[in-house]
């Protein structure tokens, strides 16, 4: 029987148990999106609290497709020193580290009074301004880039990397009609919706080879009317797995997904948690490759369940890993009482005022306390 524990691999990547740690903007990063020494601190903290794989905040692979302030930077060579430093510092702990390569497409910052560019030019409550449409240059401009930044992950001593198609960056752009409205090879049909992320994929398989793992984040619905459904989702990730991808994390939502945004709060009580499992199920049911869901864990009695039922491969925690970094060895260890995060989103506010994300409730719990010593 699978239990969370299990010592996995992925394309010759070993993972020492089915604990991912998902995503999350960190904030840790000069303006040109070279990482500080904060974090791989950050990235050393989760390895030593027994995380197996750790994927990175998200990495633009050119700067136009840059979201937030502090993020990560995968478009220049010049970067390398400091990602060095972060993967060498995972892997003193044990752990392993994936780089997330995105173009952020239409919600990505605009510069230097530029509009974005996305596959269509309309207005969507996603977008803050209506962005220009993407010429075919544009397309093989950054399928290119996307390349050149996995690259460059591999050089880095990176051990994977992985493909942002969710929450509505650019990749998701193109799969869901309501922001693709192309109507040229890559907009229309789901084929051609899929269009530009398979031949993103490919673009990154060759610079890195057969053996380096290329995973994706995909979104299993947009629960958004007129966007991506699961239907169409399933086929997508078949597809992935027929070109060969090496794992598929599902997630859900978009930022004009209401009440259904990727980062859900008051996950209070058990049924709440794993709001994108079923999700998760349909793709895992269409597919050979590894599944890993994301999406409200809390519990570790569900993650054990949803492991031991083959429901998923692996679990991805984000905002729970913020607050107990240790939590997977609290975990095995055998204290498995429910994770302490609240889920109220706080932890993104100091990332905003101070460069890096942490708990508030951690903080304010240690003030307190020292002030009854």
């Amino acid at each position: 029987m699978k239990t969370p524990f299990d010592v996995t691999t992925i394309n010759g990547m070993e993972i020492r148990n089915r604990f991912v740690r998902s995503a999350t903007w960190e904030g840790m990063c000069d303006e040109h999106g070279r990482p500080t020494p904060r974090l791989s601190e950050c990235y050393s903290a989760l390895a030593a609290g027994n995380v197996g794989l750790i994927i990175t905040g998200y990495a633009y692979v050119r700067p136009d497709g840059k979201q937030m302030i502090g993020s990560i930077g995968a478009y220049t060579d010049d970067l390398g020193p400091e990602m060095k430093q972060a993967a060498a510092a995972v892997h003193r702990e044990g752990g392993k580290l994936c780089l997330q390569l995105v173009h952020c497409g239409g919600q990505a910052r605009p510069q230097d009074g530029q509009k974005n560019i996305a596959p269509s030019a309309i207005e969507t409550p996603q977008y803050a301004s209506a962005p220009a449409e993407m010429s075919i240059k544009d397309i093989e401009d950054i399928v290119a880039a996307f390349g050149e930044a996995a690259r460059r992950s591999r050089d880095w001593g990176v051990d994977a990397v992985q493909l942002h198609a969710a929450h509505g960056y650019l990749i998701n752009e193109f799969l869901s009609p309501l922001t693709n409205r192309r109507t040229d090879a890559y907009g229309g049909s789901l084929e051609n919706r899929m269009r530009f992320m398979l031949e993103v994929y490919r673009s990154v398989r060759s610079a890195v080879g057969p053996a380096y793992p290329v995973l994706v984040k995909l979104n299993g619905s947009d629960f958004l009317p007129g966007g991506l459904v699961s239907d169409d989702a399933v086929c997508a990730a078949a597809a992935l797995d027929a070109e060969g991808i090496d794992a598929i994390e599902a997630s859900g939502g978009t930022p004009a997904s209401g009440e259904q945004v990727p980062v859900r709060t008051k996950i209070e009580r058990r049924e709440q948690e794993a709001y994108n499992l079923p999700l998760a199920v349909r793709i895992k049911n269409a597919v050979g490759c590894p599944v890993m869901v994301v999406g409200g864990f809390r519990s570790f009695d569900l993650v054990k369940q949803v492991i031991e039922k083959g429901e998923s491969d692996y679990v991805s925690l984000a905002r729970p890993l913020i607050r107990e970094p240790g939590l997977v060895k609290r975990w095995q260890a055998g204290d498995t009482a429910r994770a302490r995060c609240i889920s109220c989103n706080g932890c993104f506010k100091p990332g905003m005022r101070e460069g890096g994300i942490a708990c508030v409730i951690e903080r304010i719990e240690q003030k307190n306390k020292g002030l009854s010593l």
